[in-house]
């Protein structure tokens, strides 16, 4: 899920929606070749456009094949274990199969989930430095349900997709709490990349007709929650996922709680009409000991509010599943403004991993922005 063709990207709902203010309107572009590479052509006029899971796997691999005949080459199964260095110049990358690749220009498109390159970077003396991400738990609700509470009388009209809502609340904290990655008839996926962790994302198809609306219920974690070790929230992270881990049963089932239950600190005794839809099971558990008490704190206050604003929220047909830890890198890789690393020249760290974006569009962006600038680069 995280590291197969295409990324944690493709197992999603394919959202296409950015906030990157782009005077040069490489936004319309990147929509124009996913058209050209199968995507649905509707996603050119919509607003808030969307490929879909299905879809989305057929347009990567049909973006693969245009970029092998226009000489590009796909090594997969070929993990970048090192940076040859000289100076403060990138000279190649050594693959784990001990492969050596020359190149003087390096693009770091890694992917949030990139633990061991985050260390060797951290070892090989790149400029790494924390960033905010948040975690939460993924909410389940009968799609039916928010299709009334967004539609009213009008639910159901066959003129109307799958209802959608988005969600923001700052705790008495500082917290800010918010909805992510919302999937309209969607299901809650696995997405662990590690042994003895539980990660959970979401997922749609283009039709978005499943039972069920899921999404991630997230509360922010900043720089200020850690000392200062860029690696310490991909530590949090690690123990977290752990914690649901446990609490799951140890098996990869992931542990599941009503949300009134979650917000009156007892473990469900049994499910209610929202029936989970993460394979290859759940199991009752108190997710209340999945996550700091910071965490929860805000997330139990935000709940009140999303309940007042969309009745029925955090009522008996809502469902939590844990842990949502992957909503973006949890740390950056320092670049400076010709997009080349700061520690070593001809490295460009790009795209959600590195740090520096939050979603297909945005990645998209930067590397198209990080390509003008290798461009240029040679040029001069």
């Amino acid at each position: 899920m995280q590291f197969g063709e295409g990324g944690a990207g493709t197992f999603s709902d394919g959202k296409l929606t950015t906030r990157v203010r782009d005077k040069h309107n490489r936004a319309e572009k990147i929509l124009q070749e996913l058209v050209a590479a199968g995507a649905p052509e509707e996603i050119l006029i919509e607003a808030k456009p969307h490929v879909g899971t299905a879809n989305l796997v057929r347009v990567v691999e049909n973006l693969r094949g245009k970029i092998e005949r226009l000489g590009g080459e796909y090594r997969f199964e070929s993990r970048v274990d090192d940076l040859l260095l000289e100076g403060n110049c990138v000279t190649g990358l050594v693959l784990a199969s001990g492969e050596r690749i020359p190149a003087s220009t390096v693009i770091l498109a890694i992917g949030h989930s990139a633990r061991d390159t985050f260390a060797m970077l951290q070892d090989r003396g790149l400029d790494l430095a924390l960033k905010p991400f948040s975690v939460g738990y993924r909410i389940e609700h009968p799609q039916a349900w928010i299709d009334r509470i967004q539609f009213g009388n009008h639910a159901g009209h066959p003129a109307l997709n799958a209802a959608e809502y988005q969600l923001v609340y700052r705790a008495s904290s500082g917290r800010t709490v918010y909805s992510f990655c919302m999937c309209p008839g969607g299901f809650v996926i696995g997405a662990s990349s590690e042994e003895g962790g539980i990660v959970t994302n979401g997922m749609s198809q283009y039709a978005r007709d499943g039972v069920n609306a899921n999404s991630a219920i997230v509360a922010e974690v900043t720089p200020a929650d850690f000392s200062g070790h860029p690696l310490e929230g991909i530590k949090s992270q690690r123990a977290w996922e752990q914690a649901a881990f446990v609490l799951g049963g140890n098996d990869y089932f992931a542990p599941v709680q009503l949300v009134e239950d979650f917000l009156e600190g007892r473990t469900s005794e049994q499910l209610r009409s929202t029936q989970p839809t993460y394979q290859p099971g759940v199991r009752l558990a108190d997710l209340n000991q999945a996550l700091p008490e910071t965490i929860l704190a805000a997330i139990r206050e935000a709940l009140g509010e999303f309940n007042r604003r969309m009745p029925g929220f955090s009522g008996p047909d809502a469902l939590f599943t844990g842990v949502e830890t992957r909503t973006s890198s949890p740390l950056r890789i320092m670049r400076g403004e010709d997009g080349q690393s700061v520690s070593f020249r001809g490295i460009y760290p790009v795209g959600e991993g590195s740090g520096y974006a939050g979603g297909i569009m945005s990645s998209a962006i930067d590397g198209m922005k990080a390509a003008e600038k290798v461009i240029l680069a040679g040029a001069g």
